[in-house]
C-alpha cells in the first residue's frame, strides 16, 4: 500500500461560501427599511399612549411620563390599566408578547426552527407600547428587536429557504430594529453576533450588516442622524489614577448586574407562586409601577430625558439616588411579572445614575465621563456583551475618546458577573424553559485537524460501509464527521483524491474523537517548557512536568 500523498489543501478555504449569500443579503435589504419603518411607528404609539393618558392631548412625540404634576390616582392607575391590557393581550392573543423580546427572540432561533408567528409580529409593539405609555420602566429597543425579528422570520417564512437562512433573516430584521432605534449601527450588529447568530460566519454577518446599513439610512429622515445623547465637549483628564478607578467602578456595576438580574427572576419566582393565572400578573406588577412612581415620577417611561440629564451632567444627586433605587425596583419586580417591554433603556438610566453616584466621590474627568462609564459596566454586566456594551455607550454619545475607559469598566462588570452568575437576565429565562446555549465561540478543534492525522494506515472497513462514501487524506476531521452523520456510518476507507480506487487507510469515529481529545487535552494539561536558564542557554534539558487542572 503506497504512503498518502502530501496534502493539497486547495479545496479548502478560511470560510465556508457559496454565491447564495449574496441572494440571502438582497433578501435582507427590504426587512432593514421595513424595521426602521416598525421602529418609528412604535415610537410615536408609545408617545401617542403617553400623551392620551398623562397629559390627556393628541401627540405622537415621545414625553416622559413624569414631568409636570399629574393626579396620585393616575400614577397608580394607569400602570395596572396597562399591564391589565397586556395581559389579555397575552392570552387571548398570543403567549409570545410576554417578556422583553431578546429571550423569545432566542427561543425562536433555537426550538422553532427560526419560524415567528405572524400575531406576534402585530401583538407584541402594541402590548410593548401600552405597557411604556402608560408608565411602564422599560425600553422599546426589546419589543422592536422582537418585532423586526418577527418580520424577518414572516418573509423568509415565503421563500423556500433553510432553517439557517431564516435565522440570518430573523435576526437581521432584529438588528435593524435595534439600529433604527438608536442610531447604533455596528453596535446592532455585534448584538446580533455576540448574542443572537450564535455564529460568526459570512453567511450570517454579511445579511445583518446589509439590513442594519438600510435600517440605519432609513432612519435619517424618520427619526434624525445625530447621537441620541449628545454630550458636552470637552477634553478628558485621563490618567493611571482614572483608569484603575474604572476597574473598581466595573466592579461595583457588576454587582449592581447581579442584583438587578436576581431581582428579576426572584419577581418571577414570586409570581409563579401566585394562586392566581398568568393574565393577572402584569396587573399586579402595573401596581409596583404605580407605587414607584409615586416616590419618583421620573422613574416612569422609557426615561430618554433623563439619561440624557445624566450624561449632561445637570441631574440633581436626590433624583440620583432615587432614580437607582427606584428604576431598578420596579423595573427588576414588574418585569417578572411577564409583562411587555425591553431591558436596554432600563439599564442605561439605571448604569448613569450608578456613575451619577461615583462623580460625587471619583475625581472629575469631564462632564458625564463617569456616568457613562457606569452605563457600560451595568450593560457589560447585564447582557454579558462587553463589546456590544462599549460600542452601544459611543455610538449614543459619540464620545469616543472614552473608548479605553469604557472598555475597561465594562469587561471588568462581565468578569465579575460570568464569575458570579450562571446566566445572564437574558438567557436564565431560556434555561427556565428546558433550553440551554452557549455563548462561548470558538473554532472547532475537528476543523484543524485532518483525516491524515489520526487515520490508520491498515484498510479494515465493516461491512457497514460503503465504498462510495469515502473520506480523503487531506479532509478536516469536521467534515468527515457530517459524512458519517448523513450516511449513518462509523468508519471511512480513505482513498487518494484523484483516485478513488487507491485506499491508503481507514478511519473511525473512534479515531474521530482524538481530535476532542486532542483539544481537552490543550484546555487541561498544564507544562513548563521553559526555564530561566534556558533564555541564556544555561538550561539544561529536563522533562517537562504535567498537571491535570
Amino acid at each position: 500500500m503506497t504512503p498518502p500523498r502530501p496534502r493539497d489543501l486547495n479545496h479548502l478555504g478560511d470560510f465556508a461560501v457559496v454565491p447564495r449569500i449574496l441572494a440571502i443579503a438582497g433578501l435582507a435589504l427590504p426587512i432593514g427599511a421595513l424595521s426602521a419603518g416598525v421602529a418609528w411607528c412604535l415610537l410615536r404609539l408609545i408617545g401617542l399612549i403617553t400623551n392620551l393618558v398623562f397629559y390627556q392631548r393628541l401627540g405622537t412625540a415621545l414625553v416622559a411620563p413624569g414631568e409636570g404634576h399629574h393626579s396620585p390616582l393616575l400614577i397608580l392607575l394607569a400602570p395596572i390599566c396597562g399591564g391589565l391590557a397586556v395581559g389579555l393581550m397575552a392570552r387571548f392573543g398570543t403567549e409570545k408578547i410576554r417578556g422583553h423580546g431578546i429571550p423569545e427572540a432566542i427561543e425562536a432561533i433555537l426550538v422553532s426552527g427560526s419560524k415567528v408567528q405572524p400575531r406576534v409580529a402585530f401583538l407584541k409593539p402594541i402590548a410593548s407600547a401600552v405597557t411604556i405609555g402608560t408608565g411602564g420602566p422599560f425600553g422599546a429597543e426589546g419589543p422592536i428587536i422582537m418585532t423586526g425579528g418577527a418580520l424577518g422570520s414572516i418573509w423568509a417564512q415565503f421563500l423556500h429557504l433553510t432553517a439557517d437562512e431564516r435565522k440570518t433573516l430573523l435576526v437581521a430584521g432584529a438588528a435593524a430594529g435595534m439600529a433604527a432605534t438608536f442610531n447604533a449601527p455596528l453596535a446592532s450588529v455585534l448584538l446580533a453576533v455576540e448574542l443572537l447568530l450564535f455564529e460568526w460566519r459570512p453567511r450570517s454577518f454579511i445579511p445583518v450588516v446589509a439590513a442594519v446599513a438600510v435600517a440605519t439610512i432609513v432612519r435619517v429622515p424618520l427619526l434624525g442622524g445625530g447621537a441620541i445623547f449628545p454630550m458636552p465637549p470637552g477634553t478628558l483628564h485621563l490618567d493611571a489614577a482614572v483608569y484603575g478607578l474604572c476597574v473598581a467602578s466595573g466592579i461595583a456595576a457588576g454587582l449592581l448586574a447581579l442584583l438587578a438580574t436576581t431581582l428579576v427572576y426572584l419577581s418571577e419566582d414570586t409570581f409563579q407562586r401566585l394562586p392566581l393565572h398568568w393574565m393577572w400578573w402584569p396587573a399586579i406588577g402595573g401596581v409596583i409601577i404605580g407605587v414607584g412612581g409615586l416616590i419618583v415620577p421620573q422613574a416612569l417611561g422609557v426615561g430618554y430625558n433623563v439619561i440624557e440629564s445624566e450624561l449632561n451632567g445637570t441631574i440633581t444627586t436626590d433624583l440620583i439616588v432615587g432614580i437607582l433605587i427606584v428604576k431598578t425596583l420596579i423595573w427588576s419586580l414588574s418585569l417578572g411579572s411577564g409583562t411587555s417591554g425591553g431591558v436596554l433603556a432600563p439599564m442605561l438610566m439605571i448604569g448613569g445614575a450608578f456613575g451619577g453616584l461615583e462623580a460625587a466621590i471619583f475625581p472629575h474627568v469631564g462632564t458625564g465621563f463617569w456616568p457613562l462609564v457606569g452605563l457600560a459596566g451595568v450593560l457589560g454586566g447585564v447582557m454579558r456583551s462587553p463589546l456590544t456594551g462599549v460600542v452601544f455607550a459611543l455610538e449614543l454619545t459619540h464620545r469616543y475618546e472614552a473608548l479605553l475607559p469604557l472598555l475597561i469598566g465594562a469587561t471588568v462588570a462581565y468578569a465579575v458577573s460570568i464569575l458570579i452568575l450562571r446566566r445572564s437576565v437574558l438567557t436564565e429565562k431560556i434555561a427556565r424553559r428546558g433550553l440551554h446555549l452557549t455563548r462561548e465561540y470558538s473554532v472547532d478543534p475537528l476543523e484543524v485537524l485532518f483525516v491524515g492525522d489520526v487515520m490508520s494506515t491498515v484498510f479494515s472497513p465493516s461491512g457497514g460501509s460503503a465504498e462510495t462514501v469515502v473520506a480523503h487524506v487531506d479532509d478536516t476531521l469536521r467534515h468527515v464527521a457530517y459524512v458519517m452523520a448523513e450516511h449513518g456510518v462509523t468508519d471511512l476507507p480513505v482513498v487518494d483524491r484523484e483516485d478513488h480506487t487507491e485506499v491508503v487507510g481507514t478511519i473511525t469515529l473512534e479515531q474521530l474523537l482524538q481530535g476532542r481529545l486532542r483539544d481537552l487535552q490543550e484546555e487541561r494539561h498544564s507544562e513548563r517548557v521553559l526555564r530561566p536558564g534556558d533564555m541564556i542557554g544555561l538550561g539544561r534539558a529536563t522533562a517537562t512536568k504535567e498537571t491535570v487542572r
